[in-house]
């Protein structure tokens, strides 16, 4: 099914309905929850999920879980997904909060043959079996770190959601601390407890994040500028030490972060 509205086959007696969409660059999916759980996954661009509790940014060829009824907006940046929603009593190992997956090359290809079924695909035959087979699939994915916690403090929470609209390495905590009227030291207490990182550790995450999309249209030097790093090798060695792979494999000729084939 490609570009089938969910609503429109929702009521399906079907554990898993895969629905493949296309998106214009800069879309915004706003705040919205499905019934079912949801696995996202982008063909083509980044995806950048928010919740109440935090932000995924989504790599190229990545997915992410999406628990059922979970407030959520996406930002599409140049993407093609290929989503599968999912009765939740169907998989109890869910997550309890999104998690960004990395997807196989097996479950690629099951997932652009599963998005040309009938919304009443049958359950005898190939079809059912691929279904359950994704389901197999998904269940033995590893997590990747691409995300950061939001505090659940509606001022804190601004000041974050700020800074990942645009990131600006001359923040400090005393600007943070003079924002919410409190002392440098009571204000990075309080933050570390809701966020589980201190204020500096959870900016510099949150500008690697940022540099995941902007390595869609620029070079990893010209990332690195942007992003107020000292030099590209300073940005390519925090990158790597946070995502296990270099930005270059995130460029536009670098495969979407993929190992190279042979």
């Amino acid at each position: 099914m490609r570009n089938v509205p969910l609503d429109a086959i929702d009521h399906v007696d079907r554990v898993v309905l895969p629905i493949g969409t296309d998106y214009p660059p800069g879309h915004v999916l706003d705040w919205h929850e499905h019934r079912r759980a949801q696995f996202l996954y982008g063909a083509t661009g980044v995806m950048v999920v928010d919740t109440g509790a935090g932000t995924w940014t989504v790599p190229p060829e990545r997915a992410v879980l999406i628990p059922a009824a979970t407030r959520h907006r996406v930002r599409m940046l140049g993407v093609s997904t290929r989503s599968l929603y999912i009765e939740p009593d169907a998989v109890p190992w869910w997550p309890a909060t999104c998690t960004v997956v990395d997807v196989t090359p097996l479950l690629r290809e099951l997932l652009l043959s599963a998005v040309g079924f009938e919304a009443d695909y049958s359950l005898s035959g190939r079809e059912g079996c691929i279904a359950a087979l994704l389901l197999h699939e998904i269940s033995g994915r590893t997590p990747l770190p691409f995300h950061v916690a939001i505090p659940p403090s509606t001022d804190l929470a601004e000041l974050c959601r700020e800074y990942l609209a645009a990131p600006d390495v001359g923040i400090t905590n005393a600007v943070w601390a003079g924002r919410t009227a409190q002392s440098e030291r009571a204000f990075t207490r309080r933050f570390r407890a809701e966020t589980g990182d201190s204020p500096a550790v959870w900016r510099a995450r949150a500008r690697l994040l940022a540099a995941v999309p902007l390595l869609r249209t620029a070079s990893v030097t010209e990332t690195a500028g942007r992003l107020g790093y000292a030099s590209p090798a300073a940005f390519t060695a925090a990158f790597t030490r946070a995502f296990g792979l270099p930005p270059s494999r995130f460029t536009a000729g670098g495969q979407g972060g993929r190992p190279s084939r042979a």
